[in-house]
Protein backbone atom coordinates (compact mmCIF):
# COMPACT_ATOMS: atom_id res chain seq x y z
CA UNK A 1 0.00 0.00 0.00
CA UNK A 2 1.31 3.31 -1.08
CA UNK A 3 0.69 6.55 1.00
CA UNK A 4 0.23 9.69 -1.18
CA UNK A 5 1.00 12.75 0.64
CA UNK A 6 -0.25 16.23 -1.01
CA UNK A 7 2.52 19.07 -0.92
CA UNK A 8 1.21 21.95 -0.90
CA UNK A 9 1.32 25.05 -4.06
CA UNK A 10 3.35 27.20 -2.02
CA UNK A 11 6.05 25.62 -0.07
CA UNK A 12 8.45 27.34 2.28
CA UNK A 13 9.74 26.59 5.87
CA UNK A 14 6.39 26.82 7.10
CA UNK A 15 4.12 24.94 4.68
CA UNK A 16 6.63 22.33 4.61
CA UNK A 17 5.06 21.15 7.94
CA UNK A 18 1.97 20.17 6.41
CA UNK A 19 3.89 17.54 4.15
CA UNK A 20 5.59 16.05 7.59
CA UNK A 21 2.52 16.11 9.30
CA UNK A 22 0.99 13.91 6.89
CA UNK A 23 3.80 11.08 7.35
CA UNK A 24 4.13 11.40 11.31
CA UNK A 25 2.18 8.43 11.68
CA UNK A 26 3.85 6.30 8.34
CA UNK A 27 7.05 4.44 9.17
CA UNK A 28 9.99 4.72 7.28
CA UNK A 29 9.91 1.63 5.82
CA UNK A 30 6.66 2.18 3.67
CA UNK A 31 5.90 3.30 0.41
CA UNK A 32 5.26 7.04 -0.19
CA UNK A 33 4.39 9.46 -3.45
CA UNK A 34 4.68 12.86 -2.45
CA UNK A 35 2.09 14.66 -5.10
CA UNK A 36 3.52 17.99 -6.32
CA UNK A 37 2.15 18.25 -8.99
CA UNK A 38 0.14 21.34 -8.20
CA UNK A 39 2.85 22.91 -6.47
CA UNK A 40 3.51 26.72 -8.33
CA UNK A 41 6.38 28.13 -5.92
CA UNK A 42 8.80 26.38 -3.66
CA UNK A 43 11.19 28.60 -1.62
CA UNK A 44 15.17 27.24 -1.44
CA UNK A 45 13.85 25.18 2.18
CA UNK A 46 11.10 23.54 0.38
CA UNK A 47 13.37 22.22 -2.36
CA UNK A 48 15.93 21.43 0.19
CA UNK A 49 13.68 19.86 2.40
CA UNK A 50 12.53 17.85 -0.45
CA UNK A 51 15.52 16.22 -0.93
CA UNK A 52 16.19 15.61 2.63
CA UNK A 53 12.89 14.06 3.32
CA UNK A 54 13.92 11.64 0.73
CA UNK A 55 17.02 10.50 2.78
CA UNK A 56 14.76 9.93 6.05
CA UNK A 57 12.98 6.81 3.80
CA UNK A 58 14.14 3.62 3.92
CA UNK A 59 11.78 2.75 1.24
CA UNK A 60 12.52 4.97 -1.94
CA UNK A 61 9.79 7.40 -1.93
CA UNK A 62 7.98 8.65 -5.77
CA UNK A 63 7.46 12.02 -6.63
CA UNK A 64 4.89 13.31 -8.72
CA UNK A 65 6.98 16.42 -10.48
CA UNK A 66 4.92 19.68 -10.97
CA UNK A 67 2.79 19.90 -13.99
CA UNK A 68 3.47 23.87 -14.75
CA UNK A 69 6.28 23.71 -16.90
CA UNK A 70 7.04 27.34 -15.21
CA UNK A 71 7.78 25.53 -11.77
CA UNK A 72 9.49 22.28 -13.13
CA UNK A 73 12.21 24.58 -15.70
CA UNK A 74 12.74 26.50 -12.71
CA UNK A 75 13.30 23.30 -10.26
CA UNK A 76 15.32 21.92 -13.08
CA UNK A 77 17.43 25.58 -13.17
CA UNK A 78 17.81 25.47 -9.32
CA UNK A 79 19.20 21.71 -9.95
CA UNK A 80 16.88 19.88 -7.82
CA UNK A 81 15.96 17.01 -9.99
CA UNK A 82 20.02 16.48 -10.84
CA UNK A 83 19.91 14.88 -7.27
CA UNK A 84 15.80 14.02 -7.20
CA UNK A 85 16.59 11.32 -10.20
CA UNK A 86 19.03 10.10 -7.48
CA UNK A 87 16.51 10.03 -4.16
CA UNK A 88 13.35 9.45 -5.75
CA UNK A 89 11.52 7.80 -8.26
CA UNK A 90 10.34 10.53 -10.53
CA UNK A 91 6.87 10.51 -12.24
CA UNK A 92 5.80 13.02 -14.29
CA UNK A 93 7.14 15.33 -17.27
CA UNK A 94 10.60 17.60 -16.37
CA UNK A 95 13.03 18.90 -17.98
CA UNK A 96 15.97 16.78 -18.42
CA UNK A 97 18.92 18.98 -18.56
CA UNK A 98 21.31 20.05 -15.51
CA UNK A 99 21.06 23.17 -13.36
CA UNK A 100 22.81 26.46 -15.41
CA UNK A 101 23.22 29.65 -14.10
CA UNK A 102 20.15 31.73 -13.58
CA UNK A 103 19.62 35.32 -12.74
CA UNK A 104 17.54 34.77 -9.68
CA UNK A 105 19.49 31.64 -8.40
CA UNK A 106 22.94 32.79 -6.74
CA UNK A 107 23.83 29.00 -6.20
CA UNK A 108 21.85 26.25 -7.02
CA UNK A 109 21.11 23.67 -4.84
CA UNK A 110 24.34 21.96 -3.96
CA UNK A 111 25.76 19.07 -1.93
CA UNK A 112 27.47 19.44 1.46
CA UNK A 113 29.28 16.71 3.25
CA UNK A 114 33.10 17.71 3.55
CA UNK A 115 34.91 20.65 4.58
CA UNK A 116 36.17 20.88 1.19
CA UNK A 117 32.42 21.56 -0.03
CA UNK A 118 32.23 24.17 2.02
CA UNK A 119 35.11 26.03 0.79
CA UNK A 120 34.11 25.50 -2.70
CA UNK A 121 30.54 26.72 -2.26
CA UNK A 122 31.75 30.21 -0.38
CA UNK A 123 34.22 30.25 -3.65
CA UNK A 124 31.54 29.90 -6.40
CA UNK A 125 29.12 32.80 -4.61
CA UNK A 126 32.04 35.17 -3.59
CA UNK A 127 31.55 37.55 -6.55
CA UNK A 128 27.83 36.67 -7.29
CA UNK A 129 26.72 37.63 -3.50
CA UNK A 130 29.18 41.05 -4.09
CA UNK A 131 27.01 42.09 -7.34
CA UNK A 132 23.38 40.95 -5.47
CA UNK A 133 23.87 42.94 -1.98
CA UNK A 134 24.32 45.84 -4.09
CA UNK A 135 20.69 45.26 -5.27
CA UNK A 136 19.70 44.99 -2.24
CA UNK A 137 21.25 48.30 -1.01
CA UNK A 138 23.74 46.93 1.63
CA UNK A 139 27.57 48.04 1.29
CA UNK A 140 30.43 46.31 0.51
CA UNK A 141 30.78 45.52 4.06
CA UNK A 142 28.11 43.25 3.89
CA UNK A 143 29.72 40.43 1.49
CA UNK A 144 32.41 39.44 3.95
CA UNK A 145 29.61 38.76 6.71
CA UNK A 146 27.77 36.88 3.93
CA UNK A 147 30.10 34.89 3.30
CA UNK A 148 31.07 33.73 7.05
CA UNK A 149 27.67 33.61 7.47
CA UNK A 150 26.88 31.53 4.51
CA UNK A 151 30.30 29.45 5.40
CA UNK A 152 29.17 28.56 9.07
CA UNK A 153 25.73 27.22 8.37
CA UNK A 154 27.24 24.65 5.84
CA UNK A 155 29.64 23.75 8.37
CA UNK A 156 27.38 23.12 10.86
CA UNK A 157 26.30 19.92 8.61
CA UNK A 158 30.30 18.67 8.54
CA UNK A 159 30.23 18.94 11.93
CA UNK A 160 27.06 17.58 13.32
CA UNK A 161 25.14 16.02 11.15
CA UNK A 162 26.75 12.58 10.67
CA UNK A 163 25.88 12.42 6.81
CA UNK A 164 25.39 15.03 3.81
CA UNK A 165 23.48 18.03 3.16
CA UNK A 166 22.24 20.25 0.54
CA UNK A 167 22.29 24.05 0.66
CA UNK A 168 21.11 26.64 -2.07
CA UNK A 169 20.56 30.69 -1.90
CA UNK A 170 18.38 32.83 -3.87
CA UNK A 171 17.19 35.90 -4.54
CA UNK A 172 14.14 37.05 -5.65
CA UNK A 173 11.12 39.40 -4.38
CA UNK A 174 9.46 38.81 -1.61
CA UNK A 175 5.61 40.08 -2.61
CA UNK A 176 3.93 38.34 0.00
CA UNK A 177 5.89 39.55 3.47
CA UNK A 178 7.84 42.61 2.31
CA UNK A 179 7.08 43.82 -1.21
CA UNK A 180 10.77 43.97 -1.47
CA UNK A 181 13.90 41.99 -2.60
CA UNK A 182 15.61 39.43 -0.65
CA UNK A 183 18.47 36.79 -0.42
CA UNK A 184 17.62 33.67 1.23
CA UNK A 185 19.99 30.87 2.17
CA UNK A 186 18.98 27.61 2.75
CA UNK A 187 20.45 24.48 4.32
CA UNK A 188 19.31 20.99 5.21
CA UNK A 189 20.20 17.81 6.68
CA UNK A 190 18.95 14.64 7.85
CA UNK A 191 21.60 13.62 10.65
CA UNK A 192 21.27 13.56 14.27
CA UNK A 193 20.47 17.36 14.74
CA UNK A 194 20.45 19.74 17.30
CA UNK A 195 19.39 17.83 20.82
CA UNK A 196 21.70 14.68 19.33
CA UNK A 197 24.88 16.17 18.85
CA UNK A 198 24.49 18.38 22.06
CA UNK A 199 23.60 14.86 23.78
CA UNK A 200 27.32 13.89 23.16
CA UNK A 201 29.21 16.23 24.65
CA UNK A 202 31.48 14.85 27.51
CA UNK A 203 29.35 15.43 30.98
CA UNK A 204 26.71 16.71 29.43
CA UNK A 205 23.26 16.96 31.87
CA UNK A 206 19.89 17.28 30.82
CA UNK A 207 17.47 19.00 32.84
CA UNK A 208 13.85 18.16 33.08
CA UNK A 209 12.85 20.58 30.20
CA UNK A 210 15.68 18.88 27.72
CA UNK A 211 13.98 18.44 24.36
CA UNK A 212 14.65 19.93 20.97
CA UNK A 213 13.92 23.15 21.56
CA UNK A 214 15.53 23.49 24.67
CA UNK A 215 18.64 22.12 22.55
CA UNK A 216 17.57 25.01 19.97
CA UNK A 217 17.86 27.57 22.54
CA UNK A 218 21.05 26.41 23.67
CA UNK A 219 23.14 26.06 20.79
CA UNK A 220 21.24 29.08 19.04
CA UNK A 221 21.03 31.59 21.99
CA UNK A 222 22.96 30.35 24.02
CA UNK A 223 26.04 29.18 21.63
CA UNK A 224 26.36 25.67 23.72
CA UNK A 225 28.58 23.14 21.37
CA UNK A 226 29.42 19.78 21.79
CA UNK A 227 33.12 20.83 21.31
CA UNK A 228 35.23 21.63 24.72
CA UNK A 229 37.20 23.77 22.74
CA UNK A 230 37.23 27.46 23.34
CA UNK A 231 35.36 29.55 20.86
CA UNK A 232 33.11 26.82 19.67
CA UNK A 233 29.66 27.36 19.21
CA UNK A 234 30.33 30.58 17.97
CA UNK A 235 29.63 30.28 14.74
CA UNK A 236 25.92 31.09 14.89
CA UNK A 237 26.60 33.91 17.62
CA UNK A 238 28.40 35.55 14.80
CA UNK A 239 25.47 35.07 12.31
CA UNK A 240 23.11 36.53 14.90
CA UNK A 241 25.21 39.54 14.92
CA UNK A 242 25.84 39.90 11.10
CA UNK A 243 21.72 39.43 10.22
CA UNK A 244 21.03 42.69 13.34
CA UNK A 245 23.19 44.37 11.66
CA UNK A 246 21.67 43.92 8.23
CA UNK A 247 17.97 43.40 9.79
CA UNK A 248 18.22 39.79 8.74
CA UNK A 249 16.05 36.61 10.24
CA UNK A 250 17.44 33.30 11.17
CA UNK A 251 15.18 30.21 11.23
CA UNK A 252 16.79 26.46 12.65
CA UNK A 253 14.45 23.86 13.01
CA UNK A 254 15.61 20.43 14.21
CA UNK A 255 13.92 17.55 15.49
CA UNK A 256 10.39 19.22 16.92
CA UNK A 257 10.90 22.35 17.32
CA UNK A 258 11.82 25.60 15.35
CA UNK A 259 13.40 28.92 16.90
CA UNK A 260 14.08 32.28 14.84
CA UNK A 261 15.87 35.65 15.47
CA UNK A 262 12.35 37.66 14.31
CA UNK A 263 13.37 41.27 12.97
CA UNK A 264 10.15 44.01 13.32
CA UNK A 265 9.69 43.56 9.79
CA UNK A 266 8.31 39.75 10.30
CA UNK A 267 5.73 38.21 12.44
CA UNK A 268 7.12 34.32 13.12
CA UNK A 269 6.83 33.52 16.62
CA UNK A 270 10.63 33.15 18.50
CA UNK A 271 9.91 29.43 19.26
CA UNK A 272 7.19 26.61 18.49
CA UNK A 273 7.38 23.46 20.12
CA UNK A 274 5.51 20.03 19.02
CA UNK A 275 5.94 20.59 14.94
CA UNK A 276 6.16 16.77 13.16
CA UNK A 277 9.25 15.58 13.53
CA UNK A 278 11.78 15.86 10.92
CA UNK A 279 15.79 14.73 11.52
CA UNK A 280 18.48 16.65 11.19
CA UNK A 281 18.47 20.54 11.12
CA UNK A 282 17.57 22.79 8.54
CA UNK A 283 18.31 26.43 8.71
CA UNK A 284 17.64 29.63 7.00
CA UNK A 285 18.81 32.95 6.45
CA UNK A 286 16.71 35.89 5.36
CA UNK A 287 18.42 39.14 4.22
CA UNK A 288 15.65 42.00 3.14
CA UNK A 289 16.42 45.14 0.84
CA UNK A 290 17.55 48.55 2.44
CA UNK A 291 14.61 50.50 3.61
CA UNK A 292 12.21 47.49 4.12
CA UNK A 293 8.75 49.05 6.08
CA UNK A 294 8.81 47.67 9.69
CA UNK A 295 6.34 46.59 11.29
CA UNK A 296 5.65 45.32 15.60
CA UNK A 297 7.20 42.42 16.50
CA UNK A 298 6.15 39.70 17.92
CA UNK A 299 7.48 38.91 21.36
CA UNK A 300 6.11 35.67 22.47
CA UNK A 301 7.94 32.73 23.69
CA UNK A 302 7.74 29.42 23.54
CA UNK A 303 4.93 28.70 21.04
CA UNK A 304 3.32 26.43 19.06
CA UNK A 305 3.09 27.48 15.73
Amino acid sequence: MTTVVNVPPSLDDHSFDDVLRQLATVSADEKVLLDARHVRWASPFGLTALLTLAQTRSERPTLAVPELDETASYWARAGFFRYAEELYELRGNYPKRAGSADSNVLLEITSVAKSEDVHDVVGRIQQKAQLMLRELNLDAKATVGFAMTLSEICQNIVEHAGRGGWVMVQTYRWTKRLGRRVVVIAVADAGVGFRQSLESAPGKERSDRWDDAAALEDAVIRGVSRFRDPGRGQGLAGVRRYLGRWDGKLGVRSGTARIAIVPNWDDDVPLAEHLPPFPGAQVQVTIPERGTPQAPQRTSSRTQR
